[in-house]
């Protein structure tokens, strides 16, 4: 499994050698795909509350992938993070090998259960901050075990914002995350992983990579 990366001050592309399963929370093409192209790039923050309109953040992203001309289906999540936080980490043992693709900002960061900034079912959110993730693995992955992997990302970013003694912005309590987190995980056909928790070796390292990519990426915000 092969895969270029392009960073700039815009955006995070990713282009895989062929098409590759991901499973995401993304904007764009979220869920189960087969996708060519990862895209996670920068939107600049509303933070005097000047703008009262927004493109919608699927068109967005279509439309630079559309202008990039990337063919084939993208995968794209936004972020109001600088570029600048990107980091990698690459973590391999026993002929398996994960990376870790993090840009990350928690000036937006929320304990999992505070309450919500916006009252109504499908409201339009505009915040600041983000941690998206991209895990990148060689390992041949079900469906059941990316399902599990994206929990072991939530719990990692968690145990993280907690060595971090990063605080909600809500309730001042240790959060979980940020309001706006994404996470995607993209899987090869190398050797056959079947469980991805904490009692297992790849749960183990993917974890680890978590939080090395938020913890370095966060430091790169400062």
């Amino acid at each position: 499994m092969k895969y270029n990366i392009e960073h700039n001050h815009q955006f995070l592309h990713v282009e895989f050698d062929t098409p590759t399963k991901i499973l995401s929370s993304a904007i764009l093409n979220g869920g189960f795909q087969n996708a060519k192209h990862f895209l996670n790039t920068k939107v600049d923050a509303n933070f005097n509350g000047e703008r009262t309109e927004f493109e919608k953040p699927q068109v967005s992203l279509a439309r630079m992938v559309e202008t990039n001309s990337w063919t084939g289906v993208c995968v794209g999540m936004m972020t109001a993070a600088i570029m600048k936080t990107f980091r990698k980490v690459h973590i391999e043992e026993q002929g398996v090998w994960i990376d870790a693709l993090v840009t990350a900002g928690v000036s937006n960061a929320r304990r999992a259960g505070d309450p919500a900034d916006y009252k109504f079912m499908n409201e339009e959110c505009e915040k600041v901050g983000t941690i998206n993730i991209l895990i990148v693995t060689n390992a041949s992955l079900s469906d059941a075990a990316m399902v599990e992997c994206l929990m072991m990302v939530a719990e990692a970013k968690a145990a993280c914002m907690q060595d971090l003694n990063v605080k909600s912005r809500v309730s001042d309590n240790i959060a979980t995350g940020t309001g706006t987190d994404s996470a995607a995980i993209a899987c090869g056909d190398g050797p056959e992983v079947i469980y991805c928790g904490k009692h297992v070796l790849f749960g183990e390292l993917l974890a680890k990579a978590v939080i090395q990519g938020i913890t370095q990426s966060l430091q790169a915000d400062k």
